[in-house]
């Protein structure tokens, strides 16, 4: 472990939680069936974005976010923290209020693909970012606004996030 770079001990922290929370939704699509397992999954998620983003403000010395400066700054804080070298997007700013953020590929869809339950599966990325954001006090609007899985119904997955600062 002494010879793991910062980035690759954050990297296999990362693919440890992402394997606990796959593990978890699959144990709960056995137990409960898939509407089940998708809404606890998203209250979960849910009751976790207001702890986490506040976590993230302090961690990058801000007390709130204000602009777009202050959210990309805040995003570029999350990225570096809570995203690993396999999870693939791309995110940019076209616009000074406008967040694009596109995956090429996206690990949870192969998860969820590779456990077999892709086609009820209702993607839990979105709704974390989502969460944060409400916790904030954002005004946003989202779009494609999707229920489940962009990545399976389309072949591609991305979202338009308009922020009114």
């Amino acid at each position: 472990m002494n010879d793991l770079t910062k980035e690759e001990l954050k990297n296999l922290l990362l693919r440890c939680w992402m394997t606990h929370d796959a593990m978890w939704l699959k144990n709960a699509y056995a137990e409960g069936g898939s509407e089940l397992a998708n809404k606890l999954n998203k209250a979960a998620i849910r009751d976790m974005g207001p702890i986490e983003i506040k976590r993230l403000l302090k961690a990058i010395g801000l007390e709130s976010v204000r602009s777009a400066k202050d959210c990309e700054t805040l995003l570029q804080g999350a990225y570096r923290t809570l995203m690993g070298d396999f999870m693939g997007f791309n995110w940019s700013w076209p616009e000074p209020d406008r967040l694009r953020v596109t995956f090429p590929t996206c690990f949870a869809f192969d998860g969820m693909t590779k456990m077999g339950a892709i086609d009820h599966y209702q993607c839990g990325i979105f709704e974390r970012v989502y969460s944060w954001f409400d916790a904030l006090g954002l005004s946003y609007e989202a779009t494609p606004k999707i229920d489940g899985c962009m990545m399976h119904e389309q072949g591609k997955c991305h979202r338009d996030i308009v922020f009114q600062f």
